[in-house]
This record gives C-alpha cells, structure tokens and sequence, in this order.
C-alpha cells in the first residue's frame, strides 16, 4: 500500500483535502418539500437510456440522511466538502417563487459543514436543470443564461456569507456534448448545432453570474470546473498528430480558450462554419471575468486517430470498470499544459477517481486498485505542483457510491460503500487510506498561535 507520508511531502501545508458529491446523484427525495421536475428525473423515464432503468428517486438518501452523512465526511479529517445545490429543488421551475424547504435543506448542509469544521465548496448547476426551462429551450436559449444569474444571486442572498467557493458549472462540456449533441444524457438531444450554441451560452451565463455576484459583495472564491482528458496521438503518425491536436481544440480549448484568452480556437470555428455559435457584441469579454480559481476534473487520457475512433484493443493500459484506461501521467502532462498555456488562478483537481467492481470480504470493501490509482494521480499533482503549476487542493471523485448517470448504479466510485437495499454506509479501505494520507498533511502544518 502506498506509503502515505512520501506523498503528503509533495505538498505545501497550505494545500487542502476534500471529497465532492452532486445533488441528483445522492440526495434523492426526487419528488418531495416543494422540489421541481429536473431534466434528469425526466430523462430516466424514457426506456433504454439508464443502463439498469433505475432514477434519482432516492439515490444514497441523502436528503434525509443528512447529519450521519456531515458525520461520514468530518470523520475523514478532509478540510472540504464539495457538493451542489438542485436547481429545481430551490427555484422549481427555474424562474419565479423559491421552495424554502430547498433552500432550508442548504441552510441546515452548509451549517453542519462549517459546525465540523469543513469548508463549503457549492457548485451552482451539476447538470440538473430545472424541467420547465428546458421546455422552454434549455440551456440552447439565451434566457437561460440570465435565468441562471437570478438563480445565483437568490443562492448568494441565502448562502453566501458563509461559503468558501461558489463553482457556476460543473464540466460543461458533458452538458453541451452529451447532452445536446450525442443524446445520451439529459435533455437527450441530438445536435451539434444545438450543443455548440449550448456550450457559448454555459460560458457567457459563468461570465454572468461572476459579474452579478461580485456586484453583489460576495466574498466566496468564484470559479469553474472543466473536465479536462489528455489528448494524444495514437501513432506518430502526422495525421494521428494533426488529429489529436483538433481533438483537443474541440475539448480542452474549447472551454479553456474564451476563459482565459477571450476567443474561440479558431481551427474549431473554422471547422464548424455554419455551425458556430451565435455570440453577440461582448459575450467573450464577460466570459473572459477573471476568476478566482479554476477546477479541473480528470479521470483517463484521450486517443485519437485520423482512421477513426480508437478501439479498446490499442488502449494498453490496465482499465476501470467504466473502461477508461488509468494513465496518471496524463494528469501531469495536462496540467503542465494549462500551466505553459494560460495564466492559471489557483488550480484545485476537483474530481478524480476510478469505478472499480470492489470485493467485499466480511463486511469490509478492500479496494486495493482504487488505492493505487488514488495515489498515482495525487503523486502526478505533487509533480506538476514542484514544476510550478499553482495546484491548491485535491478532491476525491466520490465521496459515497452513487448514480453515476447514464451507467445507473452499477458503477462503483465512492470511497464509502453505499449498500443499496438498506442504504448503508460502509467506508472502504481507500477511505481509511485518504483519511491517513489527510492526517499525515494535517500533522505537517504549523501549529495554529
């Protein structure tokens, strides 16, 4: 098992620890105080798209099982929790009256956290939005975005004097690509068009809500979280090169371009003619608001091949149980990347993590592969952090088993076991290792006066 002190070394004291979660995947309560339809509770009714035709319905319970859940996080001894608030719970239709038994199950999670001393980290939109918006255009329509503004504002109003971060979205390009484009999660619409159009109007509302908060006096760090692969050849091939760098412009660049430089890649928009986003006089500018930080989820690196898609056989590495290939590496090499290409705010690895099938032995989960890749990727940061990129926290993906979205509840991230049919909690021995791995931190930090 990976020697927990060689890794804490890697770090400065300063460095924080945390675990993250979303709403619709562990608070369940789908239906109950108040809370809107969501695009998600609709889409897992629709035959076929959920891999085990399961729902959000109750999830990990989460909603009612609160307090023994704050108990579970303070008992890791991480400095943070990052989770996020369900749109329709709080502002059911996504505009208009506010639910105050949402907003007073946020009240009641942000003042557990801050009585166990943990600091809240709430990310404003982790997919869920309210099902009365999308019939009026989703996120494709411009009025979203300024939905999306008054919906963070009401979040400040009631939350924000006691929040250490407020993240606007949640890896936009999920919602742009496999929402709007591929289909396969909620809206379930397919179209490049619409996605395109989808992603500009993520990015403006993010640019947005920045302003209005400010405006506001909000004294949270404010930023966003991107998802992130790193793209590489599969050969050395010229076309093999040529494309995995349109790969990464479609990807990376895509969000990581208007954010800090203020313009799309142009090869994209080239490439996309009249599919190109509809962006109005000062759009990229409100994109480019400086931001406080900046999160950054990784799980696996990306292949890419002029012949076509890259097919598992010439993926060599050992994989997870979602398929993705565990290359640490590629962490290192992505963050280096953002590091050489954009001023970058103070970075935080806001989720990371691998499905695993996890053998239970005698009512202990002893994940051993989970471990090892923990270590791996947490080592990779401690290496581009010594080369100077400004890494400032790290954040298990996930905190609990959950609904991991189109795969159901088949997939395993959680470092704490979710026993399904009673809804146990049972940490794993990748638990107890980050517990130590905190602990070890925590024991090089200096003495408070």
């Amino acid at each position: 098992m990976p020697n927990t002190n060689d890794l804490t070394r890697l770090f400065p004291p300063d460095f924080v620890w945390g675990v993250a979660t979303s709403a619709f995947q562990i608070e369940g309560a789908a239906f109950e105080d108040g809370k809107g339809e969501s695009i998600w509770d609709r889409f897992c009714r629709v035959p076929g798209v959920i891999a085990d035709a399961s729902n959000g319905d109750v999830a990990c319970d989460h909603y009612h099982r609160l307090d023994p859940d704050l108990d579970l996080i303070a008992g890791l001894g991480v400095d943070l929790y990052r989770f996020s608030v369900s749109w329709p719970r709080v502002q059911p239709l996504g505009e208009g009256a506010w639910n105050e038994k949402g907003l007073a199950f946020y009240d009641r999670l942000v003042d557990g956290l801050l009585a166990r001393g943990l600091a809240p980290h709430l990310t404003l939109n982790h997919w869920d939005l309210p099902q009365a918006l999308q019939d009026k255009g989703g996120w494709a329509s411009r009025d979203t975005a300024h939905r999306f503004v008054d919906y963070a504002l009401g979040i400040q109003r009631r939350l924000g004097d006691r929040l250490a971060a407020i993240t606007t979205h949640n890896e936009p390009w999920v919602v742009a690509v496999l929402g709007n484009e591929e289909g396969t999660f909620a809206p379930g619409i397919q179209s490049r068009r619409t996605a395109i159009q989808v992603a500009h109007h993520l990015l403006l509302s993010h640019g947005l809500v920045l302003r209005a908060l400010r405006a506001e006096g909000a004294t949270a760090k404010l930023g966003i979280v991107l998802n992130m692969a790193w793209t590489m050849p599969l050969t050395d091939s010229a076309a093999d090169q040529a494309k995995a760098r349109l790969d990464d412009a479609r990807g990376r660049r895509w969000y990581a371009d208007p954010l800090f430089k203020g313009a799309y890649p142009a090869e994209v928009l080239a490439e996309l003619g009249a599919d190109a986003p509809v962006v109005e006089a000062g759009d990229l500018a409100v994109i480019a608001t400086p931001m406080d930080y900046i999160g950054i989820n990784y799980y696996s690196r990306a292949l890419s091949s002029a012949a076509g898609p890259v097919e598992a056989k010439d993926k060599p590495y050992p994989k997870t149980d979602m398929g993705w290939e565990i290359y640490p590496e590629g962490l290192y090499e992505l963050l280096m990347t953002m590091h050489r290409e954009y001023a970058l705010p103070p970075t935080y690895i806001t989720e990371n993590g691998g499905a695993f099938p996890d053998p239970t032995t005698d009512g202990h989960v002893h994940d051993a592969d989970r471990i090892d890749y923990l270590a791996t990727h947490i080592a990779a940061v401690g290496r581009a952090l010594a080369a100077g990129v400004p890494m400032a926290g790290y954040m298990v993906w996930s905190l609990m088993d959950n609904f991991e979205w189109s795969s159901g509840y088949a997939k395993r991230f959680g470092i704490v076991h979710v026993d399904y049919a009673t809804l146990a909690r049972t940490p794993k021995d990748s638990a107890l290792w980050y517990r130590d791995l905190v602990a070890a931190s925590r024991a090089l930090r200096p003495a408070r006066p």
